[in-house]
């Protein structure tokens, strides 16, 4: 493995001066690591898999060339099983404070550095597959209102149980037959009911099925679903193939409908009726480049009038774009086409990726304001 030096970091000018030194240490998947003090962060490449011996040697790499620099403080996952979380505990029991950033926070303080932002509020629009909330809850679908020093979640996508955990990933029909059965909507025929009747069971009993308020798992389900496509070897293959399908219808159309309910806390957007045309669309033999777009329209749309709602009570109208589902090029346009329309002044990824690649220098920027 090559040896580690400054020169394999990229360096990023910071919009305030951070007075005491940080060390971020990242997420678990596309990892990075990030050194913030004074006005500059230095980011470390990519350690794509922290569970995978190779990536986790250079992770540790890295953090030892960075603890050289004498950091006063180190930042992490709020996610308890994250192997660079585990790693800044330790660091933290032998002398450093230690700071942990909730994950979806960390993505908007990336951008809004991403962009030269100073510390103002702004309305904060993540999505990706899941990150830990506080109490331990799975978000992945948030629209905060936050700075660099605080959040407060606004509103997120409707919660739906993750049938198996991670199986759910790897097996993203399970998501659509959860959303499918609390929609009400007609199951398709790919669909097995006997093994679904298993796993509403097991549902029923509380056995590993956690909720969670997921953009990742719903473009999973949906393009499960239209693709007819059951299990996939990675987490992006199929909304990856579900974007070029979408990409292929030039014609206008409109998106299917979604509710915007108001709760005690916040805003929670429920797409059952979405999924109820969807499987209406299919049924009728419709041609599914229109169903791709159409879902695709729909969740821009979800963006759209959430933040209208989210403007109207704050008077806010920056809105920042950061998760990695916002690498769906389709869907980023849309988001940004629609919010222009409606006066946003929205703010997306320049220099810095959209995905999990980016959290460390978010938790850099959080952890760092204000010391």
């Amino acid at each position: 493995m090559p040896q580690v030096n400054q020169h394999s970091y990229k360096k990023i000018q910071l919009p305030f001066k951070i007075n005491k030194s940080v060390l971020a240490l990242g997420s678990q998947s596309n990892n990075t690591v990030c050194f913030a003090r004074g006005r500059y962060a230095y980011l470390s490449r990519v350690h794509p898999d922290l569970s995978l011996l190779r990536d986790f040697a250079d992770f540790e790499k890295a953090v030892r060339y960075f603890l050289k620099k004498r950091p006063e403080i180190i930042a992490c996952d709020l996610h308890p099983e994250y192997q660079s979380t585990k790693y800044a505990q330790k660091l933290s029991a032998i002398r450093y404070p230690l700071s942990a950033i909730q994950h979806h926070h960390a993505h908007i303080a990336s951008c809004m550095l991403d962009n030269g932002l100073s510390n103002q509020k702004v309305i904060g629009v993540a999505f990706d597959g899941t990150g830990f909330g506080p109490g331990g809850t799975l978000w992945g679908a948030e629209f905060l209102l936050c700075d660099y020093r605080n959040f407060s979640r606004r509103a997120h996508l409707r919660e739906i149980p993750l049938l198996g955990g991670q199986q759910a990933i790897r097996q993203p029909w399970r998501v659509a037959a959860a959303w499918l059965a609390q929609s009400g909507a007609r199951f398709p025929g790919g669909i097995d009911l006997k093994k679904w009747r298993v796993l509403k069971a097991m549902y029923a009993a509380g056995i590993n099925s956690p909720f969670a308020s997921s953009m990742g798992r719903l473009f999973d389900a949906a393009a499960s679903l239209i693709l007819a496509k059951y299990t996939t070897a990675s987490a992006a293959e199929l909304p990856k193939q579900l974007e070029r399908l979408a990409c292929r219808y030039q014609r206008q159309a409109r998106g299917y409908k979604f509710k915007i309910i108001k709760a005690k806390d916040g805003y929670i957007i429920d797409p059952a009726q979405m999924w109820r045309q969807i499987t209406a669309d299919l049924k009728s033999m419709e041609r599914k480049e229109k169903i791709a777009y159409c879902f695709h329209l729909s969740v821009a749309e979800m963006a759209k009038k959430v933040c209208c709602v989210l403007r109207k009570e704050s008077g806010i109208k920056k809105v920042v774009l950061s998760g990695g589902v916002f690498q769906n090029s389709l869907l980023l346009n849309l988001c940004l086409d629609l919010l222009y329309k409606q006066g946003f002044l929205p703010f997306m990824h320049r220099e810095l990726p959209c995905n999990d690649a980016a959290v460390s220098v978010g938790q850099a920027a959080i952890a760092g304001y204000g010391s």
